[in-house]
């Protein structure tokens, strides 16, 4: 018995010196091997076509992450990229807070009313399966080619993510918790305050992203295709200038856009993670 004991002892030891280092490597390990991915495509984004011999037309549409840097320096310090990125945030910013102020509470309304849900269920399943191009050509009709038709079409585009997931959401709150609340005589009001939107915080969030990618393509779909000024129409028109560094600088923008937006999304989520009812056994 001692024997085991002082082997149980030894293998514990062992694993509390190995335990720093170890959990270490796991927090940090991510993080490198995703700058290290990112580094080597960079530099191979960089080198390849300098050892490449490539013919002059193929060069013509090619370009490095040295010249696309170069591009975007100028761009922001001449401010040739200021008015048409305000153009495209305003549009992404409206349509997508448009967007969360009717998906959350009509799918609150809709998850915790059996005959809304009724109503309106065959006419989201709809919609969500249809492709938001084909909305286009009507909204150029009704809107014109100005902000007001940039901002439905991301609206559109991102209000189905965050009414689907809210309702799921909700749909799926702790019974136990809501039969608990209204034991004390709450409210529904109560119920969906205190136990349904912080159950259902997790969803939501996830709704929030699909949301802000949706938002993003509504934005680069409605410039591409109908729209007289913002970051995609600068594209298109360096894509007709055979200007690849500026097509480029326009993508990264938009990609460092949903990057931010992912990340305070992210953020949100933690803050809000606190505010989501336990059970008692600790679930």
């Amino acid at each position: 018995m001692t024997d085991i004991r002082a082997l149980e002892a030894d293998i514990a030891q062992a694993a509390d010196s190995g335990a720093p280092g170890r959990s270490a490597w796991y927090r940090l390990e991510p993080a490198i091997l995703g700058t290290a991915s990112i580094a080597v495509l960079l530099v191979l984004w960089e080198v390849l076509p300098r050892l490449i011999t490539m013919s002059a037309g193929t060069k013509l549409f090619f370009t490095t992450p040295t010249q696309i840097a170069g591009t975007l320096w100028r761009l922001f310090a001449t401010g040739t990229i200021w008015t048409p990125l305000g153009v495209s945030a305003s549009g992404f910013a409206l349509g997508l807070g448009l967007s969360i102020v009717v998906g959350l509470p009509l799918g609150v309304l809709i998850g915790r009313s059996r005959t809304l849900n009724a109503m309106l269920d065959p006419f989201i399943t709809a919609f969500n399966a249809t492709p938001r191009l084909v909305f286009l050509p009507l909204l150029m009709l009704w809107f014109g080619l100005g902000l007001e038709m940039k901002i439905v079409i991301v609206f559109i585009g991102a209000l189905f993510p965050i009414l689907i997931n809210t309702y799921e959401g909700v749909r799926n709150a702790d019974k136990t918790l809501i039969n608990v609340v209204r034991s004390f005589g709450a409210s529904e009001w109560d119920v969906a305050r205190l136990v349904v939107v912080p159950n259902a915080m997790p969803y939501i969030v996830a709704g929030l992203r699909l949301a802000i990618g949706r938002a993003v393509l509504g934005v680069v779909v409605a410039e591409f295709f109908g729209s007289e000024s913002g970051l995609g129409v600068m594209m298109v028109q360096a894509a007709g200038r055979y200007q690849v560094d500026v097509v480029f600088s326009g993508l990264i923008v938009f990609a460092a856009l949903s990057l931010a937006m992912t990340a305070m999304v992210q953020v949100l989520e933690s803050r809000l993670s606190r505010w989501r009812p336990q059970r008692a056994g600790g679930e």
